[in-house]
């Protein structure tokens, strides 16, 4: 069970106040990702009215608990689907649940991982259990392979624009296919991080060779004896031939475009070289103010966001740094870059990224969720337009009126630059 400050105080209090212990205090890890600060010299205090109280709250409640806390400037900190698996607490076959609809993140290591609400995480703490209904089957299979400047994140969005924001609803959801299999782990985060975009309960992927190979030596994943116990056990986590799926849907990666969406949905996106659909729903149109059959591309931004728990690992950072070298952000445009963790911060600084951001002209912060969406703390300007790597274009998500356009760190990197909305496929 993975807790945030956001709620974490209020289940472990609650559970406190009916005078039940958490049951095993090894299995819960609590975060602050949240609404704790990214910038530079971040302490207690948050942009957010009261958002102090939730921080020092969740410490409190973590400390009478007995279980881990990543803390503010912990140096594991970071967005909980980001550290989980840096940590190896995530493991093939096991069930992780977080108050977080992302927590299906994590089923890139051919683990069950939702989202669940804060009474469940008070009776999966005191129990160790959780009653579900049984969800239905579905298989989408990407074929073929990925052209250059395509990402998972244009695999994701793909899915979710041709079958629609529902398409997976009442499903769990087995990704699979040659472009998934080429994909690596922080690739396949990606991918699975958007299921519930998808209204799937969860998104998964066998683990493999690449799976085993990225859990080696980390914190909590088994070692020695036990670690080759675990490979010959995880290697049966995948789906029999001929096994029967509730429903299947299969996708040709090789004619996929970058993504970007146009809407207030994430199913309201098309390719980078299209038109906004004739037909687009007049309320998104005038919300974010375009018009229909208009192109997408070249639309001005006004601001550039890399960061949140679909884009934020180290592989993101190094793909839109190699873009972003010896080029500069377009005047007016705001950028900032929010590694998804502290270790991602740390070594990407190691690199040189940092520099490499900061002299194109881009903010480098702290680790957290940040300017994913808006809670009442920092935001981007209203009505501001924002091409971001996050995962929701939601109406004001990222601010008051932002109008918010999702797409893969390239598509970011080349739109800072352009000043519009443009194709990475040009820079790469």
């Amino acid at each position: 069970v993975f807790l945030h400050e956001r709620t974490g105080a209020a289940a472990l209090n609650s559970l406190a106040e009916a005078g039940r212990k958490v049951a095993d205090p090894s299995r819960v890890f609590a975060v602050t990702d949240h609404i704790v600060d990214t910038r530079p010299g971040r302490t207690d205090q948050t942009l957010m009215p009261g958002g102090q109280a939730f921080i020092t709250e969740t410490r409190a409640a973590a400390k009478a608990a007995g279980i881990t806390l990543f803390d503010v400037n912990d140096p594991d900190q970071g967005i909980v689907h980001v550290i989980s698996p840096e940590l190896g607490i995530v493991l093939p076959g096991c069930t992780l649940i977080a108050p977080d609809s992302h927590t299906c993140t994590q089923g890139a290591f051919g683990a069950l991982a939702w989202g669940i609400g804060s009474s469940e995480a008070e009776h999966a703490m005191a129990t160790g259990t959780l009653r579900l209904t049984k969800p239905k089957s579905m298989r989408v299979t990407f074929s073929g392979t990925l052209s250059p400047g395509v990402t998972p994140k244009d695999m994701i969005m793909t899915l979710i624009a041709r079958h629609g924001a529902a398409g997976g609803k009442g499903h769990a959801v087995e990704f699979a296919g040659d472009a998934v299999r080429e994909l690596d782990m922080e690739g396949r985060m990606t991918l699975c991080n958007m299921a519930t975009e998808f209204s799937a309960m969860s998104g998964f992927i066998a683990p493999d060779d690449r799976t085993f190979a990225y859990l080696e030596g980390r914190r909590h994943a088994p070692a020695g004896a036990l670690r080759d116990q675990a490979i010959e056990d995880w290697t049966n986590l995948a789906s029999d031939d001929g096994a029967v799926f509730d429903q299947q849907i299969e996708i040709d990666a090789s004619v996929i475009s970058p993504m970007v969406s146009w809407g207030t949905s994430p199913e309201h996106s098309i390719g980078i070289e299209d038109n906004i659909p004739t037909d687009a729903a007049a309320r998104s149109l005038d919300y974010m103010a375009l018009t229909a059959s208009h192109p997408i591309r070249d639309t001005p931004v006004d601001a550039a966001f890399i960061g949140s728990c679909t884009n934020s690992r180290l592989s993101d950072l190094r793909r839109a740094s190699a873009m972003l070298r010896g080029k500069k952000v377009a005047n007016g445009v705001k950028a900032i870059c929010v590694p998804g963790s502290s270790r991602v911060k740390r070594e990407a600084e190691a690199e040189g990224i940092d520099q490499i951001f900061r002299d194109a002209g881009f903010e480098w912060r702290e680790s957290g969720c940040s300017m994913c969406f808006y809670a009442g703390g920092e935001s981007f300007d209203a009505g501001s337009r924002v091409i971001s790597t996050t995962n929701r274009n939601f109406e004001s998500r990222q601010g008051p009126n932002v109008k918010t356009h999702i797409a893969s760190p390239e598509t970011v990197v080349a739109s800072a630059i352009a000043g519009a909305i443009a194709d990475p496929r040009e820079l790469i």
